[in-house]
């Protein structure tokens, strides 16, 4: 078994894309047009990052930057596979 855990992605944009972007939660989330909350609740890896919010995140970084709808889908499932194949592993 893959013990390897990913990283949940909206670790990811709280730990690396806001602060190199410069912007706090409250920024971000208007670039994103969502709520301040909805946002929170991702970067606190307490919500998950949907399919509608992976397109946001593209529209808002672009496709040079990093910003691919289908990498943080990927990187969400990722994640999320890793929490099944190990739920009861402790």
């Amino acid at each position: 078994m893959n013990m390897h855990n990913p990283p949940h992605p909206g670790s990811i944009l709280r730990e690396d894309v806001l602060p190199a972007m410069e912007l706090n939660v409250t920024e971000a989330a208007k670039a994103l047009h969502c709520s301040r909350a909805a946002l929170s609740r991702i970067i606190n890896e307490r919500a998950s990052i949907s399919p509608a919010m992976a397109l946001r995140i593209e529209s808002w970084l672009g496709v040079e930057h990093g910003g691919r709808a289908d990498i943080w889908a990927g990187l969400q499932l990722d994640y999320d596979l890793w929490r099944e194949r190990n739920k009861n592993a402790a």
